[in-house]
């Protein structure tokens, strides 16, 4: 199997503003539509650099919204979760269900999958490893139960190199 950057721990969303490039790509090849506002929560999750809460994403839009005089009203919680329930959709973010947050995805020109996530408890940050083997083992061992899944939630919580150091 060839190896992908996502199972560097380097590997990282660094560029918001090409990340959010990469997915119009992506949407306009399927079809999608990037509205302003999900572009906006996009680039949010993307600059963050670390899992982000949905209402701190809602609390920035406000801000950044205030600043621009368009009004606080113009960024209302359903707005925001609308947003992220299409990135989510479309495999363009993962959420962090142990944290309840929202990550860039590494590879947003791929459909939704399944990832597992290096989590570090002291920095906050979070690792997409791209593992087909885990993956497949897992849906394998749970069919082999007579277990339908559904969808496969993997995260491994501890400390990063940098913070176990």
């Amino acid at each position: 199997m060839p190896k992908h950057a996502c199972i560097d721990p380097k590997h990282h969303v660094h560029d918001a503003e090409g990340f959010v490039a990469a997915v119009e790509r992506a949407c306009h090849e399927r079809g999608l539509r990037l509205t302003p506002i999900r572009a906006r929560v996009l680039g949010l999750v993307a600059e963050a650099g670390q899992p982000i809460k949905a209402y701190d994403l809602l609390e920035q839009i406000r801000v950044g919204n205030d600043a621009e005089g368009a009004g606080a009203g113009a960024a209302a919680p359903p707005t925001v979760y609308r947003a992220l329930d299409f990135l989510l959709a479309n495999g363009f973010i993962h959420k962090l269900e142990s944290v309840n947050a929202f990550v860039a995805c590494h590879h947003p020109s791929t459909a939704q999958h399944s990832v597992p996530f290096l989590i570090c408890d002291r920095c906050h940050s979070a690792v997409e490893l791209e593992d087909l083997d885990v993956v497949a083992q897992l849906e394998q061992r749970a069919k082999s139960l007579g277990f339908q899944p559904q969808a496969q939630t993997l995260e491994v919580h501890g400390l990063c190199a940098r913070c176990a150091d």
